[in-house]
């Protein structure tokens, strides 16, 4: 070893880094997907945690007693989720059928103005008849496993819930003992990248609640001034989904404008479009560099790529999880560069007189 030159040695060990950071890295996430049932709500409970722990310390701050406060945030929280996915699930049932009706409509129009063109069409139009029927026919057999899968998510739900009020009632336990578990000497250490790692998650989910609060609200406001049915109903989707950054919007506003198309015909759902674009143009630019450079420090690509890694492994939730996990390992790794940075730092030399000397 000692015949390799320098440059190799120094990538020789950034390789057994890298290759002992991905299989641990693998391992935990082989572990995490085999006792999903538990880690799931350990993940959503502290996500649940970061977004209510300011609400939680202001009732302490003014003499609510610990146990209640945190009672008390659950069930704010209940009463907003479940309010806000009742309105969501009750306008898309209402305007559903409209939307596949106008989708139709679309169809036939776009055949008949591309004349024999359209052949190509009606042939996809029989395929996908065709694979809608399979797909009802095996949609029978899956009603079992559905009704498991959403029993599940209840449980999950449930569960997370109460780990919430426990994470924020014994918030000061818990950091107690994480310093009787760390190594000796190191107890300071841990702390300090527990704390950055979740000031990281808390800055995230306060971020973009703010965020999605605003894009929910100018979009329902266009919406309304569109008459578009079921604006409110929109909004709270487009809130809900703002929640996986740039794919939620985007899947959002995409409902939105089919509902318009639905309603209230073409010119209706070019506007409807104008809003969308025009809120994600405002979050882009102004909304993301103005509120989350002040909370997350994260470029766009990483972001994408965490979306991307997290929905090849667990979804949806995977999506949801993936930003925040991020954030909480950039919090640790800077934490961990300015403890390096701060105990490596030569002394400063008096004036005039060079380092080393």
């Amino acid at each position: 070893m000692r015949l390799l030159p320098d440059p190799v040695r120094r990538l020789a060990a950034w390789c057994a880094v890298l290759l002992l950071v991905a299989g641990v890295g693998w391992v935990g996430v082989r572990l995490c997907s085999q006792f999903r049932t538990a880690v799931t709500p350990v993940l959503l409970a502290l996500l649940g945690t970061a977004l209510l722990g300011p609400l939680y310390r202001r009732l302490v701050r003014v003499g609510v007693n610990p146990s209640l406060a945190a009672g008390l945030t659950c069930v704010a929280v209940v009463a907003v989720v479940g309010g806000a996915l009742y309105i969501v699930v009750a306008a898309l049932i209402d305007t559903g059928d409209q939307i596949i009706a106008s989708l139709k409509n679309a169809a036939k129009a776009v055949s008949q103005h591309f004349g024999a063109a359209g052949t190509g069409l009606d042939d996809l139009a029989e395929n996908s008849r065709a694979l809608l029927g399979k797909f009802g026919g095996t949609a029978a057999a899956n009603v079992i496993s559905g009704v498991s899968v959403v029993g599940e998510g209840i449980a999950m739900g449930v569960l997370a819930l109460l780990l919430v009020f426990f994470f924020l009632r014994d918030s000061g336990r818990a950091v107690a003992a994480l310093r009787s578990l760390a190594p000796g000497g190191t107890a300071d250490t841990v702390e300090a990248m527990a704390r950055r790692a979740f000031e990281a998650v808390e800055g995230f989910m306060r971020g973009t609640t703010l965020i999605a609060l605003i894009d929910a609200l100018c979009i329902t406001l266009g919406l309304l001034i569109l008459q578009v049915p079921g604006a409110i109903g929109l909004g709270a989707l487009v809130f809900v989904g703002a929640y996986i950054p740039y794919l939620g919007a985007f899947i959002s506003g995409a409902v939105a404008v089919l509902v318009a198309l639905a309603d209230r015909g073409f010119v209706i759902a070019l506007w409807a479009l104008g809003v969308v674009l025009a809120v994600q143009v405002l979050e882009g630019h102004v909304l993301q560099p103005v509120i989350q450079s002040r909370t997350v420090q994260m470029h766009p690509a990483v972001v994408m790529l965490a979306i991307t890694a997290g929905a090849s492994v667990a979804g949806i939730l995977g999506m949801l999880l993936a930003v925040p996990l991020t954030a909480a390992a950039f919090g640790v790794v800077h934490e961990l560069r300015e403890r390096h940075v701060l105990d490596g730092a030569p002394e400063t030399p008096p004036s005039g007189e060079p380092p080393g000397s």
